[in-house]
């Protein structure tokens, strides 16, 4: 497989993980809502609220990476914007598994997931594609 491929194969991926992982929060926003419901995080309304904000803002992140998968030569900022957020989401989880509140919550999950973002925006950077003037047809 050449880079070009698996950078269409990861932006696939992941746009397709984190848009179900979107509507997933999202629905969780509704369904605190309902009526019986039980809470499924321990948080409350103000908490779901922003729950379902993230969902909506990782279903748009997760149009654009497969949007990204289309065209990789032509939304090659995409990805490379993906690559920081992921960088991002890494450091608060380090950060979150350090302090003692989240370890003893979430365990070793925020560790494990901070080296998977890593590695994901060290992929993306990696199999970024060239630039359009440079993609020879």
């Amino acid at each position: 497989m050449n880079a070009l491929a698996g950078y269409r194969w990861l932006c696939g991926a992941l746009g397709l993980l984190l848009s179900i992982g979107g509507l997933a929060a999202y629905a969780g926003f509704f369904r605190f809502h309902g009526p019986g419901a039980e809470p499924t995080l321990p948080t409350g309304p103000v908490g779901f609220y922003f729950v379902g904000f993230a969902g909506s803002a990782l279903v748009a992140w997760g149009g654009c990476l497969l949007a990204a998968a289309r065209h990789p030569a032509t939304a090659r900022g995409v990805g490379t914007a993906s690559a920081v957020g992921f960088l991002l989401c890494a450091l608060m989880r380090l950060v979150a598994w350090l302090v003692g509140d989240y370890h003893a919550l979430l365990g070793e999950v925020p560790r494990v997931e901070a080296g998977i973002l890593l590695l994901a925006a060290l992929a993306l950077v990696w199999l970024r594609p060239p630039p359009p003037a440079q993609v020879r047809a």
